[in-house]
């Protein structure tokens, strides 16, 4: 038999991984066991659209195993620990997996219950949440009431999985009031704990001014430290106060909790640390995480563990071969950002080079940093494409894992 690679999570990172090593190595050479604690594998990017009655619910969601490769052994059940030193998995129901290589891949979860009052009065019906379904199908009904007043889109604080789709759904309610013809009794806001609408300057830019063109509020440093849901108030932890009568608030966001269970395997907040080019544990060198589980200074988005992928499975042949790592993942993510009135902008990033204007992949592409039919499109597209080639593990041609830089239109400080 060969050596063992255990994935703890089967959601994107987790199964485009497991995948991508399907596909790299003869049979025989190792064995994948992919464990997950349910059977449904959410396609997260539908969730923004939920609340708005362009996404469907139930399209959303597909078979977690009938997504593996038939060669992958998925196991159905919580992860209680992991020991480190003794390289096993402890699951729910008794079972212990012992392991050559683990690839931490459970993503983050949501800790509404971390902020005073969230959970409170009004939770679920002035006050939701779009990052879950259940979230997302209470907001629809919540947004189908609303007949004016003013919104709140909070980000919590950071990090928190794709960090673009706060502000896309501050840009889809302004274009969802105005075709219902109340956008005029309508105040949107949205409050971030950033200083700008982005963390990098010439997006936030950009974004900023696209708030200010459709009426939508920009409330910055604001870090949310209590929820009023019967006053209808939010609170940031320097005192200040928003009102509201509709809060979509983005809550906290954590790791998964047998990460805090296991000793030496995560940080404060339950992610896994690991060295931001090769995904490598620091500690254990049999260890890798990927996707939102990974504490890295990158953004919590199915592009960025697509592209940590590559560089992820690659590593685990040169560990498992006895080479020196491949220290080649260099940040790279990219995102549609969904702007309303069928228009999207890309952005396209990496740990040094901000999002730039220009074309994406090459000089000849899709518009970065600018509204277009076609980055609707390619928005719309993505869906397919995430089930029939992203999760499969195939490689879409012309886009690898590093940021393409030509295209790019560096700007003067």
């Amino acid at each position: 038999m060969g050596k063992h690679i255990v994935i703890l999570g089967g959601g994107t990172a987790g199964t485009m991984a497991a995948n991508r090593l399907c596909r790299t190595h003869r049979e025989g050479e190792v064995r994948i066991t992919v464990v997950d604690q349910d059977g449904d594998h959410l396609y997260q990017p539908g969730l923004l659209f939920v609340p708005f009655g362009a996404a469907r619910p139930d399209r959303l969601v597909r078979s977690r195993p009938r997504q593996l490769h038939p060669a992958v052994d998925y196991k159905q059940a919580p992860v209680e620990r992991v020991g480190l030193d003794t390289r096993t998995v402890r699951l729910g129901g008794g079972i212990t997996l012992g392991y050559d290589v683990l690839v931490v891949a459970t993503g983050a979860r949501l800790l509404p219950e971390e902020t005073e009052g969230l959970t409170g009065d009004g939770w679920g019906e002035k006050v939701l949440t779009f990052y879950d379904l259940p979230g997302a199908e209470r907001l629809r009904a919540a947004l189908e009431r609303f007949e004016g007043g003013r919104i709140v889109v909070d980000v919590a604080d950071l990090p928190v999985k794709c960090p673009v789709a706060p502000l896309e759904f501050a840009f889809l309610a302004d274009w969802y009031f105005r075709r219902r013809g109340i956008r005029d009794r309508v105040r949107l806001t949205h409050a971030t704990p950033l200083d700008g609408a982005f963390t990098k300057p010439v997006a936030a830019r950009t974004l900023g001014g696209l708030l200010e063109r459709k009426g939508i509020e920009l409330v910055t440093e604001f870090t949310l430290g209590e929820v009023d849901g019967a006053g209808g108030r939010m609170v940031s932890y320097d005192g200040r106060e928003l009102s509201f009568d509709l809060a979509v608030v983005v809550p906290l966001h954590g790791g998964a909790a047998y990460v805090g269970r296991s000793e030496g395997l995560g940080d404060e907040l339950d992610f896994v640390p690991v060295d931001p080019h090769t995904l490598q544990h620091p500690g254990h060198p049999e260890v890798f995480a990927i996707g939102d589980a990974a504490g890295l200074p990158a953004s919590k988005a199915g592009s960025v563990a697509h592209f940590e992928g590559e560089t992820l499975v690659r590593n685990i042949g040169r560990f498992l071969t006895g080479r020196p790592l491949d220290a080649s993942y260099d940040g790279h993510a990219n995102c549609f950002v969904e702007t309303g009135f069928h228009k999207a902008l890309l952005i396209d990033f990496n740990y040094e080079t901000e999002p730039l204007p220009g074309h994406f992949p090459a000089a000849v592409g899709l518009p970065l940093l600018k509204e277009s039919y076609a980055n609707h499109l390619g928005k719309l597209a993505f869906e397919r494409f995430y089930w029939h080639g992203l999760l499969p593990g195939r490689e879409p041609a012309g886009i690898g894992s590093a940021m393409p830089e030509r295209g790019k239109k560096h700007l003067p400080a």
